[in-house]
């Protein structure tokens, strides 16, 4: 009897490793699928746009003045899911977060959702699709790889500082580097801090805006190009003593 159980016990069928990994990115993966057609299907985006959110602005300021510290962790928790998921609204959100909060609180709160967001969309980038890019592509992308790793905060930070590079794309190809999570969070959170204070105090005249395009003017723009320069500084200065040297 026991040897008959030892040789079932031997025959059962084992799981390889690398399929239930597989499995384990294909169910994640279909959930974002799931979750981003759903939020396309419901047609939430109306929910997060300008117009939504100047006809709602006395129910949104009023729920807030009564739940405080619901409303800033509702606040928090849809940033996270909207940059977590890339999906659209990450401004208009900036938006309400200034108008609800004030330009201090609303850059401290959005920078809490949208660095905890991003990190997620890194991660997510990271265990689904790094392996296979790098499988892929690896022959090209490792001279790539390997600057960016020596150099990536200073990289990060111009990314995140010109506002011509969206943010969803720089979540999701910073996973695909070899990037420090640590570093990449770092990054995150000091380099959107400039653009999200513009938008959040921007959100404290939310009557009178009629268009994004009047935040996002040259003027803006320019300056923040000229920060994501500065960044670059330290990079250029190492490459210039290496090259001395």
């Amino acid at each position: 009897m026991i040897l008959n159980e030892a040789a079932m016990t031997s025959q059962a069928p084992t799981t390889n490793p690398s399929q239930q990994s597989n499995g384990s990115k294909f169910a994640m993966m279909a959930g974002i699928v799931v979750a981003i057609g759903l939020f396309f299907y419901f047609d939430l985006g109306r929910v997060l746009s300008l117009d939504a959110l100047k006809s709602n602005r006395d129910h949104l300021l009023a729920f807030t003045e009564a739940n405080y510290a619901t409303a800033v962790g509702l606040f928090i928790l849809a940033y996270i899911v909207v940059t977590g998921l890339s999906l659209p609204g990450a401004v208009i959100l900036t938006l309400a977060g200034g108008f609800l909060f004030g330009s201090i609180l609303g850059t401290l709160f959005v920078n809490l959702g949208a660095t905890t967001g991003a990190t997620l969309a890194f991660l997510t980038a990271r265990y689904l699709l790094r392996d296979w890019v790098e499988q892929k592509f690896g022959k090209w992308l490792g001279p790539v790889q390997q600057g960016f790793t020596n150099n990536a905060f200073s990289y990060l930070m111009t990314l995140r500082l010109i506002p011509l590079f969206p943010f969803f794309v720089v979540n999701l190809v910073s996973g695909l580097t070899r990037m420090n999570v640590g570093t990449y969070v770092a990054a995150t959170a000091l380099g959107i801090i400039p653009g999200s204070f513009v938008y959040a105090y921007a959100g404290r005249q939310l009557g009178t805006i009629n268009s994004l395009k009047e935040i996002a003017s040259p003027n803006v723009i320019g300056a923040f190009v000229l920060l994501g320069l500065l960044a670059l500084i330290p990079t250029v200065y190492k490459k210039f003593r290496g090259a001395r040297g």
